[in-house]
């Protein structure tokens, strides 16, 4: 869940008060600065002090948004799901084309196994043409496609994610991974090398040995197996080399 919530925090932006901040109320500047403490201590695991922040935000303003949206990803972790969804339902109601909102709210839906629903708001969060990161939305799409077995609308969503700069890394795995399963091994190691340009992961080398495996390269082969278990001995993915588990073809997910 920590790695969800982490992909999801990125999405946040944490702006210094905006050239405008002197036209907002006393109440909406408290509970923006309050939000911004919550959000940054939620960063630091400090949960507890992030949800008393939080909480003296909606205070000081019950009708500042963000604060909701905040507060909804420390429910996820705290594992309250019917608060998580509350607060981002609350947070929706105030600022319907809050794209951050959207996708954290999509990401929330994803894992509770609500696939459609979840899309429909990372779609809304793109409708946005200000939000600043919409290849997370589109990545977020894509791994949640995966989840009901839609390779080909995942694949879309991650080729959309893509053209963004930077490109999200783990929309290049997901690509190689979708590619291995086709049996497409050029296409697959293509996006697997632009993947490991972010550096050498269990996930990445795992998949890299597969393709490997598939296509005869036993250099290759040994080469991502020794990187594996050098590097990550303990891993899933280093257990699934040493047990030749090569016809294992669930895609891992992507460790943030």
């Amino acid at each position: 869940m920590k790695k969800m919530l982490v992909l999801m925090l990125l999405a946040w932006n944490f702006a210094a008060l905006p050239a405008w901040a002197e036209k907002q109320s006393d109440q909406t500047k408290r509970a923006q600065i309050h939000t911004e403490l919550g959000a940054g201590y939620f960063g630091m695991g400090k949960l507890g002090v992030a949800l008393d922040e939080l909480n003296t935000a909606i205070r000081a303003d019950s009708k500042y948004a963000p604060a909701y949206n905040i507060l909804g990803l420390i429910y996820m972790e705290l594992r309250e799901f019917d608060k998580a969804d509350e607060s981002f339902k609350r947070s929706l109601s105030i600022d319907a084309s809050n794209s951050d909102t959207h996708n954290n709210y999509g990401w929330f839906l994803c894992q509770r196994n609500r696939v459609d629903e979840a899309i429909g708001h990372f779609m809304n969060a793109l409708k946005n043409p200000l939000y600043t990161t919409p290849e997370k939305a589109y990545l977020n799409a894509g791994q949640c496609s995966l989840k009901k077995g839609d390779d080909q609308g995942a694949e879309d969503y991650f080729l959309r994610a893509i053209k963004f700069q930077p490109a999200p890394p783990q929309a290049m795995y997901y690509l190689s991974d979708i590619q291995f399963r086709r049996a497409k091994y050029n296409n697959a190691q293509f996006y697997l090398e632009q993947f490991m340009k972010s550096g050498p992961t269990p996930e990445g080398l795992w998949l890299g040995a597969r393709i490997a495996h598939r296509t005869n390269n036993r250099d290759a082969e040994a080469n991502y197996g020794l990187q594996l278990r050098k590097r990550f001995p303990d891993s899933r993915e280093a257990i699934a080399y040493r047990n030749r588990q090569f016809d294992n073809a669930d895609a891992a997910e992507v460790r943030q």
